[in-house]
């Protein structure tokens, strides 16, 4: 349970990713989903993420100063970016946000995991060219991998946008 724990949003495998671009269990088809207010902002995003890189991991880690886990990571920068909140953690952010299809992931979007043999135990936002930024565990950093990375390809559960509809 500790080792865990430690991991955060980290690294152990256990069962195969299922379809991408599956929508979050039990969320509505048609509902109000978090959205920033323009297509600007997920640029805005992606800067800011990527001014984050090297910053220490924390387990609930909520801003740099102290560390950061992944969606502790995301939430500090959508709130930074829009003054809006997002959940501190990965299912709560998978259940507001609306979903994408794999196909159609634009920088800025968020990219969610199964790290934890759970859905949506890990995420990042993706910054284009199959790459996205995250807090891996608690042996690292905020860094960028690769979507197509042996590890997170096969745990990859699904995108959702932060843009708005239309």
């Amino acid at each position: 349970m500790l080792a865990a724990l430690l991991a955060g949003c980290g690294q152990t495998p256990i069962r195969q990713a299922t379809y991408p671009g599956k929508p979050y269990a039990g969320a509505p088809a048609n509902r109000n989903w978090f959205a920033l207010p323009s297509d600007d902002h997920a640029q805005e995003v992606v800067l800011y993420a990527l001014g984050l890189l090297d910053t220490g991991y924390r387990f609930g880690g909520k801003n740099p100063e102290a560390g950061l886990d992944c969606s502790g990571m995301v939430s500090y920068i959508v709130e930074q970016v829009s003054g809006r909140k997002l959940p501190y953690n990965a299912a709560g952010i998978a259940e507001r946000t609306r979903p994408v299809a794999s196909h159609a992931i634009r920088p800025g979007d968020l990219v969610f995991f199964n790290t934890l043999g759970r859905s949506y135990s890990h995420m990042g936002i993706y910054l284009g060219d199959g790459r996205f930024i995250h807090a891996p565990n608690s042996r690292g950093k905020v860094r960028v991998d690769r979507m197509d990375s042996r590890y997170y390809a096969a745990r990859f559960e699904g995108a959702r946008t932060l843009l708005p509809e239309g």
